[in-house]
């Protein structure tokens, strides 16, 4: 195999195995190469991370090599993380919110419920951007988590309190999650935002 290709595709296996990472041995298997080889090439590849000064680097970690970025940008990553004003929000993520906003305090079962999917992903997501928060624990078996909405939520939409939702009657009772979304956030949004803006 040519060693530029090997290069690549080794790049390519170490982004799609994420942060667990991948042994120089499991590489070896994959592109049925050489040990000694799949190592001069992991190697090669971060010198050229480390040369051409990139914003990620490959990081060995119990013996295994992943995917980093590097530290001295976490000052950035931080401001993106906890800034959602400035990132955007996914389709799942925009129709959980809205789950929340309407129906708080609402545990993840029932977003599930009415989403038909799993939600745990668009949760993290907006708990990570401070839009919502834990806000006590069910009473049912398990006493699963309660969701609700957070102060950041009311500043970003500039909402003096819940009471500026849209009026959630209007709404049938399965409702079009899409519509509501789309709702939701033009009427939140002083700017008329919709989904589309969101993307």
């Amino acid at each position: 195999m040519d060693f530029k290709l090997m290069k690549s595709i080794i790049e390519g296996l170490l982004f799609v195995a994420g942060d667990e990472g991948l042994t120089a041995r499991q590489i070896a298997e994959v592109v049925e190469q050489p040990l000694d080889l799949v190592l001069d090439v992991i190697h090669d590849l971060k010198g050229d991370y480390k040369r051409s000064k990139r914003g990620i680097q490959i990081t060995e970690i119990a013996n295994a090599f992943q995917l980093t970025t590097v530290p001295e940008h976490a000052p950035y990553f931080e401001r993106l993380a906890y800034s959602p004003s400035r990132s955007t929000l996914s389709q799942a993520a925009l129709e959980t919110l809205s789950i929340i906003a309407y129906r708080q305090p609402i545990t993840r079962v029932d977003i599930e419920e009415i989403r038909g999917v799993k939600s745990d992903r668009a949760l993290q997501t907006l708990m990570s951007k401070d839009l919502i928060e834990e806000v006590g624990r069910a009473e049912a078996i398990g006493r699963p988590i309660l969701y609700g909405t957070t102060k950041s939520f009311l500043d970003y939409f500039g909402l003096d309190s819940l009471k500026g939702l849209p009026d959630s009657s209007q709404f049938e009772s399965d409702m079009d999650l899409d519509e509501e979304t789309q709702l939701l956030f033009e009427k939140l949004d002083g700017r008329q935002m919709t989904i589309d803006d969101m993307k």
